[in-house]
């Protein structure tokens, strides 16, 4: 079996303005967009170099973390650490030129750019719009 076997999917509130968001901010592309009958978009497909993941609509009782925070303390509590607790890990070719992207399209920063040597990569932490966090790193040797 070839080609990318572990796809993110993650869901939206505004599956729609997120994607755009996202595209602007992240860099990704958009490679697919799909609405329901009333024309509230209910999934989207993005790549970035080839790594595809996948955002959805899954109803109008979802909360996305952001929001989710602002309802409950617990997750509020949790939402104070700078780490990635659910979210995705995205290897870019130019780390200190993603994250000025991000800052510029208004990413939440949870982690300014540092190196990790024990792992062998240069990375940040960023929130998006909606609350889900990435992490975005470079290799380095």
């Amino acid at each position: 079996m070839a080609g990318q076997r572990v796809i993110p999917m993650l869901s939206y509130e505004d599956c729609g303005r997120a994607a755009d968001w996202i595209a602007e901010t992240f860099g990704f592309e958009e490679t697919g967009r799909w609405a329901d009958d009333e024309g509230r978009v209910t999934h989207v497909t993005m790549e970035l170099d080839g790594g595809q993941f996948m955002l959805g609509w899954p109803s109008p009782d979802y909360e996305s973390p952001a929001h989710h925070a602002e309802m409950c303390e617990r997750a509020r509590k949790w939402s104070e650490t700078p780490y990635v607790v659910d979210g995705v890990h995205v290897s870019v070719d130019d780390i200190e030129a993603h994250y000025e992207r991000a800052r510029a399209g208004g990413a939440k920063i949870l982690s300014a750019l540092e190196d990790n040597p024990g792992v062998g990569q240069r990375q940040y932490r960023a929130e998006d719009i909606e609350g889900h966090r990435w992490m975005f790193a470079e290799p380095v040797s």
